[in-house]
């Protein structure tokens, strides 16, 4: 693996940005109104990549360091208010890009995935909520192998057993783990699906497989008549241990999806979004050109 200095990054992510733009996305935005917006579309979303590989906690300090040193490479830069409208408008196209890599990165030809949630608390769990937009979306939950009570939601994420994300949503922390996959495991068609206990249960396997032809496998409780076979029970831990790694990267490398300070769930869902899209990314510079992104000091 190669390292790679900062000033190079941005031109790579901004070519590969752009190379995209020009023959794919800007066909999937609608025509609206008005001046046209002096900024462009691939400048916003190259630097929303690359918020990820700072360890700025927000927006602001962000674009403060952007215009002190990168000024020239960015004239027409907007202002944080500004910056974040954009990103909000730009979500889906940001998104569409994001499964392009998935599939470029062989995705599709995957038969075999691991599912997991990720709890993303969004305000203290004593503090009222009456007067917040997350009231009446996010709920309290806990989180067993952290043994942490929190008020938020659950990240649901599906990844191949690279580790890399093919389809993942933000639900409410209070859902039950198996009712919360359900949506993501609807991506995929005829696969086996290795997951934790949480994902336990006969009856809503049985659904699953109905459903989608997907196979849930899990490791047995050791109260359970029916046991799995010593070398299943491997398989699964070893595989377990892959999305493991793919959320301690996610959490441990840019932004802590955990601290995201956004006061709006329509600002969690995008900077969520950001987020996976900028770790898909790392993944894709990775295997395509060697380069091995963590986070800039």
């Amino acid at each position: 693996m190669n390292s790679i200095d900062f000033e190079s990054l941005i031109i790579i992510i901004f070519v590969l940005v752009d190379d995209w733009y020009q023959m794919e996305g800007k066909a999937l935005k609608a025509s609206s109104p008005g001046a046209k917006p002096e900024m462009s579309d691939s400048e916003v979303i190259t630097l929303v990549l690359i918020m990820d590989y700072l360890p700025f906690p927000g927006e602001t300090q962000f674009i403060g360091f952007i215009r002190a040193n990168y000024g020239q490479w960015f004239p027409d830069l907007l202002s944080q208010s500004q910056f974040n409208r954009r990103l909000r408008k730009l979500e889906p196209m940001l998104e569409t890009l994001r499964r392009k890599w998935v599939r470029q990165l062989g995705a599709e030809n995957a038969n075999s995935f691991v599912i997991d949630t990720k709890p993303i608390p969004v305000m203290g769990y004593r503090r009222s909520k009456r007067h917040s937009d997350f009231h009446g979306s996010a709920g309290y939950g806990y989180c067993a192998a952290r043994k942490m009570k929190y008020f938020g939601y659950k990240l649901v994420m599906l990844s191949t057993l690279k580790g890399l994300p093919v389809a993942y949503e933000l639900v409410s922390a209070n859902t039950d783990e198996r009712k919360s996959v359900e949506g993501v495991l609807e991506t995929v068609r005829n696969c086996d699906i290795y997951g934790d206990k949480g994902f336990i249960g006969q009856d809503w396997q049985q659904q699953i497989a109905g459903s989608t032809g997907n196979r849930i496998w899990t490791i047995h409780r050791q109260n359970q008549h029916h046991q799995n076979s010593s070398s299943l029970k491997r398989l699964i831990s070893r595989v377990r241990q892959r999305i493991e790694g793919v959320f301690h990267e996610i959490q441990n490398t840019g932004r802590n999806p955990e601290r995201l300070l956004n006061k709006t769930v329509q600002g969690l869902a995008v900077h969520i979004a950001a987020k996976i899209a900028s770790h898909t990314l790392r993944l894709f510079l990775r295997d395509r050109f060697s380069i091995n992104v963590l986070t800039f000091e």
